[in-house]
């Protein structure tokens, strides 16, 4: 049994207690207590669900949409600012957040370039040359090794200090930073479209499900309180 149920069960039984041994106070305060939980539990459940004959009840479904604009303006506006893009491609120094491009470098095909460089030297004064040294095929051991070496020198290029401040410097100009911003927005709406109002209302439910308990508790501990006063004064 959860919160909610546990207090209303109480708020009840001190009713039926008051009621059934004619202690006007006890069954005050089981009234006070039952009224107090049984509205804050009817308040917590017209937030999800439409309750017909109680206007403004379910409004996380009927507000669906203004909550999934509110929830991208949110992302947008505090989030991906130009302000926060820019400082995060300002980071330096320790912890800098630098593009690891390395596993990417590890995976382009370099033999076109190797291939490039063959014509060139084809096609070179030293074409004849190498002509007579069995041609292209005689450097064709060469590409493994011609390979490698691109690529460790392109990690190392990556990697670089000269080469991040190209990078961010580019990322910087106002043009490519609207761009950036402009796709982030496309991804946060298309992510967003994929949201079900019965979606939201179950990841709100669970967010808050405790706490809604405790307020029917406290609404039931407050009714109570005053119920104990009324009796009193009675």
């Amino acid at each position: 049994m959860n919160k909610s149920v546990i207090t209303n069960v109480i708020a009840a039984g001190l009713i039926a207690i008051g009621y059934a041994l004619q202690q006007p106070i006890v069954l005050s305060i089981g009234l006070f207590a039952f009224s107090g939980a049984l509205t804050n539990w009817l308040a917590v459940h017209m937030l999800f669900e439409k309750v017909p004959g109680l206007y403004g009840s379910g409004v996380i479904p009927a507000r669906f949409e203004q909550f999934k604009q509110a929830i991208a303006d949110l992302m947008m506006e505090q989030f991906f600012t130009h302000e926060n893009i820019d400082r995060f491609l300002s980071q330096n120094g320790e912890g800098a957040m630098k593009l690891d491009l390395a596993p990417v470098i590890e995976k382009v095909d370099l033999d076109p370039a190797f291939d490039a460089l063959v014509v060139t030297v084809e096609q070179s004064s030293l074409g004849g040359m190498l002509a007579m040294f069995g041609g292209s095929e005689a450097i064709t051991p060469l590409k493994a090794p011609f390979v490698e070496k691109m690529k460790s020198s392109l990690v190392e290029i990556a990697q670089s200090d000269k080469f991040y401040e190209l990078i961010k410097d580019e990322l910087e100009q106002p043009d490519v930073m609207d761009d950036m911003r402009n796709k982030i927005e496309e991804i946060v709406q298309q992510r967003l479209s994929e949201l079900t109002p019965q979606l939201v209302k179950e990841i709100v439910q669970q967010m808050i499900k405790e706490h809604l308990g405790w307020l029917v508790i406290w609404g039931g501990v407050f009714g109570g309180v005053i119920g104990l006063v009324a009796g009193i004064i009675q």
